[in-house]
């Protein structure tokens, strides 16, 4: 089978940006300043196996419960796209993820909330993990290897989360604020390309 590289390489691009590792650090610095390291590898592992099981439901199931409830992908796709487009407006002018979740430090399970979800598995993740692997458009070998790009972003979330101290002190709370801008504008013009192919599919353009 050939590999068409530049969309995987726009598929991966997309999912890093959504899921956002680098913005992560920050987060679990703060949510986890009083643990040991032993403690922190828990939370690590926890927290990034439920981000996977989650996208890796809508992979699976995402897609039959529009169809279920009689919501077009086309129409899901251009919602999605708005969704995405509003929050890397957020990414790009807002506090930034890493102040505007740093409040959510008493949370019960920290694994579970506020790192699993939102912060990896965050809402442009589930809706990414639902477009980019449409029954109608791709094979399920193209959605095998989307869901492993998938995955691989979020191994590469729990690498970068397992040496986050180092992390923290090289980039600082600001690098990670640009960073997470910059992410913010890739994630823009992948909402545009979104929406754009939505409406050419729905009204048959």
């Amino acid at each position: 089978m050939d590999l068409d590289y530049p969309r995987l390489i726009s598929i991966f691009v997309s999912f890093f940006a959504v899921v956002d590792p680098i913005g992560t650090i920050p987060v679990f610095m703060a949510v986890t300043s009083g643990m040991d390291g032993r403690e922190r590898r828990q939370v690590i592992i926890k927290a990034c196996t439920v981000a996977a099981a989650v996208l890796c439901f809508f992979v699976i199931a995402g897609e039959v419960i529009l169809t279920s409830l009689g919501i077009p992908l086309p129409a899901f796709q251009i919602s999605g796209a708005i969704v995405l487009f509003l929050f890397a407006l957020t990414m790009i002018f807002g506090a930034g993820k890493p102040e505007a979740e740093l409040e959510l430090k008493n949370a019960h399970d920290l694994a579970f909330y506020p790192l699993a979800i939102p912060s990896i598995a965050s809402p442009g993740a589930m809706l990414a993990a639902v477009l980019l692997t449409e029954n109608s458009k791709f094979p399920i070998t193209q959605q095998m290897i989307t869901t492993g790009l998938m995955l691989s972003v979020i191994l590469i979330t729990a690498a970068l989360l397992l040496v986050a101290s180092y992390a923290q002190k090289v980039i600082g709370r600001n690098g990670a604020s640009v960073i997470s801008r910059v992410m913010g504008m890739l994630l823009a013009a992948v909402a545009m390309e979104n929406a754009l192919s939505g409406l050419k599919d729905y009204f048959g353009i």
